[in-house]
């Protein structure tokens, strides 16, 4: 298999780009449910493929002026430790039960993926949070603090699982931070290519990372974050993050293994696109400054 992992990267590069999620969460099921792969080696060579493609796309961010530095390193101090701690975890428990961890560490990784699922289902119609605002946003002691125990949290489970770099972070700073949806996606991309360095040469060290196959995906991603990554103040969110949310749901209700696996898929999916149906009528129906004017 090459150029069937040469297109999914190229698919996760170019999502990644416009939203800033969906790599880990949508990566690693697909490495153990399409390719294969045991959920430890599926993680190890998420994160350090993410690492490395991830970087290419806060480059081009940073050019654009979308990234807020200091936010970005605040977090970066909570989530570089915690995150070692997440891969030490996740090793040790590999040692200690060996191939009886796989389905429980899928399961985790499912539950992960629903939980983020949900969240940017609620943040889509539920408006909630931080109102958005291209103003300069200087840090107060309270934001730094926020940010670190942020990374922190958030660290520690995309060690443990992969999950999380883009879809936890970009949530809650999309709550809790006045940044406009391109500084989001641009910080949120340049904080996980540092941190998904630290905890992907971990998993490197502990031989749980796939080489070959890191290649290949990144043959695909790297042209597809950087053609997407100019992209992201013209894509319509509301119906991303709903493609997202539903993408999320069906991988997760797949790993968790719950009881009636297929029917739940089905349900998600259909919830899904019936999600994404409203959006558009919604933002069909909300008329334009230019149609206000000739109406007035």
């Amino acid at each position: 298999m090459t150029w069937q992992f040469t297109l999914t990267g190229l698919f996760i590069g170019a999502l990644v780009g416009l939203t800033g999620m969906g790599g880990g969460s949508l990566m690693t099921p697909l490495l153990i449910l399409v390719f294969g792969f045991k959920p430890t080696l599926a993680v190890g060579t998420d994160i350090l493929h993410g690492a490395i493609f991830k970087s290419f796309g806060a480059g081009r961010h940073r050019r654009l002026g979308t990234v807020h530095g200091h936010l970005a390193l605040w977090m970066f101090l909570g989530s570089g430790p915690m995150s070692l701690l997440g891969v030490q975890l996740a090793n040790y428990l590999e040692d200690s039960y060996g191939d009886g961890l796989n389905n429980a560490f899928a399961q985790i990784i499912g539950f992960a993926l629903l939980a983020g699922a949900l969240g940017l289902v609620a943040k889509t119609f539920i408006h909630i949070g931080a109102r958005s605002d291209d103003a300069p946003f200087i840090l107060s002691r309270r934001d730094k603090i926020i940010a670190v125990a942020l990374g922190a949290s958030g660290g520690f489970v995309v060690g443990l699982t992969s999950v999380g770099s883009g879809t936890f972070f970009g949530l809650i700073m999309i709550l809790v931070f006045p940044l406009t949806a391109a500084k989001i996606v641009g910080t949120d991309i340049w904080h996980a290519a540092a941190l998904l360095w630290v905890a992907g040469i971990s998993y490197l060290i502990h031989g749980n990372v796939d080489t070959h196959a890191i290649f290949w995906l990144l043959l695909g991603s790297i042209p597809g974050i950087l053609l997407t990554s100019r992209m992201t103040i013209h894509f319509p969110e509301r119906t991303l993050r709903i493609a997202l949310a539903t993408t999320l749901a069906v991988s997760g209700v797949k790993l968790t293994d719950l009881p009636n696996t297929n029917a739940l898929m089905v349900v998600a999916l259909v919830v899904g696109l019936v999600l994404l149906g409203i959006v558009e009528m919604q933002r069909r129906n909300v008329p334009t400054p230019r149609s206000v004017e000739s109406s007035v």
